[in-house]
C-alpha cells in the first residue's frame, strides 16, 4: 500500500528542493525525519512538514478504513520535486533599460511504502505481474574487425 502527500506552489525552485529530497529517498520515515531536522536547507522544514503529512495519511487509513499498516516499516519511496508555474519578473538594469528574471515554483510529491519482514517492498505497482526471472538470453558474439582493409590502403598508397 502507498501513501502519498504532495504540497503544491512552494516559493523553492525544483533544483534546490531536489538536494533536500535526495537525501530522504529510499530512507526509513524515522531516519528521514532525523535527516530532515538537522539539513540547512530553507526547504528543509517544508519537506518535513510533507513527509509528517504523508505518516498521518498512513496512520488514518490504518485507523479508519481497517487497513493494516506498521508505521515503523514506512519508507520513503518516491520524492519528487516537479516544476510549477513560472513567475516572470523585471530587475532595473543600467541606461533605463530592465533585464527580465524568473522566479520558480515547485510541486512536491511524497510516496511513502511498507516494507515487508525480509526488508523486500509490500507494496505493488498496478499492471506489474509477479513472475519468475526468466534465464538470461545468450549474447551474440561480436565480429572481429579484420585489419584487411586498412592494409590494402596503405599498400595502394605505397604504390602512388
Amino acid at each position: 500500500m502507498e501513501f502519498r502527500a504532495s504540497a503544491r506552489y512552494l516559493r523553492v525552485s525544483p533544483q534546490k528542493a531536489r538536494l533536500v529530497l535526495d537525501l530522504i529517498k529510499g530512507r526509513r520515515v524515522e531516519d528521514a525525519l532525523n535527516t530532515l531536522a538537522f539539513t540547512k536547507k530553507r526547504v528543509a522544514p517544508t519537506v518535513e512538514k510533507l513527509l509528517r503529512s504523508a505518516i498521518e495519511n498512513a496512520n488514518y487509513l490504518s485507523s479508519e478504513k481497517g487497513i493494516d499498516v506498521d508505521v515503523d516499516s514506512l519508507y520513503v519511496k518516491q520524492a519528487v520535486a516537479n516544476d510549477g508555474p513560472r513567475m516572470k519578473r523585471i530587475r532595473p538594469a543600467p541606461m533605463g533599460r530592465a533585464y527580465r528574471y524568473v522566479r520558480r515554483i515547485a510541486h512536491i510529491e511524497l510516496v511513502l511504502a511498507e516494507r515487508g519482514k525480509s526488508g523486500e517492498s509490500v507494496a505493488t505497482v498496478v499492471g506489474e505481474e509477479k513472475t519468475a526471472a526468466a534465464p538470461p538470453k545468450p549474447k551474440a558474439k561480436a565480429r572481429a574487425k579484420s585489419k584487411a582493409p586498412a592494409a590494402k590502403k596503405k599498400a595502394a598508397v605505397g604504390k602512388k
